[in-house]
């Protein structure tokens, strides 16, 4: 699976319409959801704002997509194919569209989608998508500077602490580490 390291846009004009392709990564579907509806206050003489999501989640993959009042299947499953045949995840894929005048028809209209997605998809910067866990641990002081130190070997970080009697500490870490993290420990 992969996952896109920032917001990036492409534009194209096909037969008199603009096509603008937005991709975006987002962790929950709650994002998604706030992200498309930045989408319409952005875009809010818009014809159409076609999108597709796949969005990792601890119920499994949550996955949609819109056609926004295009020929039902002409317009959100085409940017949804290409995520999902890219694995693609944690991420919104939107496609806004100004109407020039001319219509496409059926096939053109997927063509049109699918060529902006797949356009805004190659442009995007992509990476393996790494999973991370969160462990809370309590431990002495005196073994906190070499957990800093078992935590950097092993790609993680602290994000929260609390001292008292003994140090208790929420890390995170990529969930192939663990096993690491945990010999360490014991």
């Amino acid at each position: 699976m992969r996952v896109v390291v920032k917001t990036c846009e492409v534009e194209e004009i096909i037969k008199k319409s603009r096509f603008i392709g937005i991709i975006s990564p987002c962790q929950t579907e709650r994002e998604a959801l706030l992200l498309l509806r930045d989408l319409h206050q952005r875009y809010p003489d818009a014809s159409h704002i076609v999108y597709a999501y796949r969005i990792q989640s601890p119920d499994g993959l949550i996955c949609r997509f819109h056609d926004a009042g295009e020929p039902s299947g002409t317009a959100g499953k085409p940017i949804f194919q290409h995520l999902e045949g890219k694995q693609l995840i944690n991420l919104v894929v939107a496609v806004v569209r100004y109407f020039g005048g001319v219509k496409l028809g059926a096939g053109g209209l997927t063509r049109a989608y699918g060529n902006v997605a797949k356009q805004v998809i190659e442009a995007a910067e992509i990476v393996d998508y790494i999973e991370f866990v969160e462990l809370t641990l309590n431990l002495d002081y005196h073994r906190l500077q070499a957990l800093e130190y078992q935590l950097k070997k092993l790609d993680g970080n602290i994000i929260g602490q609390d001292f008292s009697d003994s140090v208790r500490l929420t890390v995170k870490l990529p969930k192939s580490n663990l096993p690491a993290l945990n010999a360490f420990l014991d």
